[in-house]
């Protein structure tokens, strides 16, 4: 970013004119250094302001401001955005799809990194307790204290959490209402990617996956709306579970496998898969039920087939 834009946006009472004249005498310098207004700021640079300077704005950190700290002020405005709820020990974000939980190869940006600028007085950072697929939207949980870590954790380790998910498949299942049980290993495709496929019970780190469905309502026979409960938490479960009915998910491109098949005009290609719901005990103790809006995507896919997301099945 230009310096005289990162001005512009930390410290918008600071005049052109005024910002040119603390240039031009020095008393606005990078990493030590005279620069102009256009000069670009990189990561780890330290910028030296004057009193009169960090006086015009509320809050400034003591010590140097550096291009990080805009990194960290335009995450911490993109986690404050995605807040379902928040208190002393746990928040709940409304993920985006194409967002990734964690890093990975070739991604600078993922929620743990941007969770760095929620950092507490004590330097502590939240901490993730479980995860989404980056294609997945939806409710994600957070724990603030190394405590609520440990105490939600374990909640999701003893399978005391109810998860509910909608998606968009193709045609509609029969029966209506089902339980998927089966056994998921990964293994490499054509195209060399990992991928999880439904395998005999036996073979080698083979895992246990058990997923609920339900039809909420259906668009003819070409689609309908799933809601979706993984019991077990395997990786890209709920995916593969539909896959293996038949019946994959709208815009998954690991899973969708039904040949010369366009989506619908209006519907875009991406994962129709969204954590609609999460009821989990609280560290603190009752229970924490939050519900996240849908993506603005499917927005679009429920608007168009006429699907009312109030009509939803009671999930309790």
């Amino acid at each position: 970013m230009r310096l005289d834009r990162w001005f512009k946006l930390h410290f918008p009472g600071l005049g052109f004119g005024q910002l040119q004249k603390l240039l031009r005498s020095g008393q606005i310098r990078v990493d030590g250094g005279r620069v102009k207004a256009d000069t670009r700021l990189k990561p780890g640079q330290a910028v030296r302001l004057p009193p009169q300077v960090t006086g015009l704005q509320s809050g400034v950190r003591t010590g140097p401001l550096t291009a990080n700290t805009i990194r960290d002020k335009h995450d911490l405005e993109v986690l404050e955005a995605m807040t379902l709820h928040e208190d002393g020990k746990v928040v709940v974000f409304n993920k985006p799809a194409g967002l990734a939980v964690q890093g990975g190869s070739g991604l600078n940006r993922h929620v743990d990194r941007m969770l760095e600028a929620m950092r507490n007085k004590k330097g502590e950072k939240p901490r993730l307790v479980h995860r989404l697929d980056r294609d997945t939207s939806g409710v994600l949980v957070v724990a603030k204290t190394r405590g609520a870590a440990a105490a939600l954790t374990r909640e999701f380790r003893g399978r005391n959490t109810e998860k509910t998910y909608w998606a968009v498949v193709r045609g509609v299942p029969k029966p209506r209402q089902g339980r998927i049980s089966n056994w998921l290993a990964k293994v490499r495709n054509e195209e060399g990617d990992d991928i999880m496929r439904v395998v005999r019970h036996g073979t080698p780190d083979a895992d246990h996956a058990v997923s609920e469905y339900q039809v909420v309502e259906a668009s003819g026979s070409a689609l309908c709306w799933l809601e979706l409960k993984p019991v077990t938490g395997r990786t890209h479960q709920l995916r593969v579970h539909c896959q293996s009915l038949g019946h994959p998910i709208l815009g998954d491109p690991k899973y969708f496998d039904i040949e010369n098949w366009q989506l619908p005009g209006g519907i875009q290609k991406k994962l129709h898969l969204h954590a609609r719901r999460i009821r989990i005990a609280h560290p603190d103790g009752g229970m924490l039920d939050v519900t996240a809006p849908l993506p603005p995507h499917m927005v679009q896919t429920w608007n168009l087939l006429g699907f009312d997301p109030d009509s939803e099945l009671d999930s309790v």
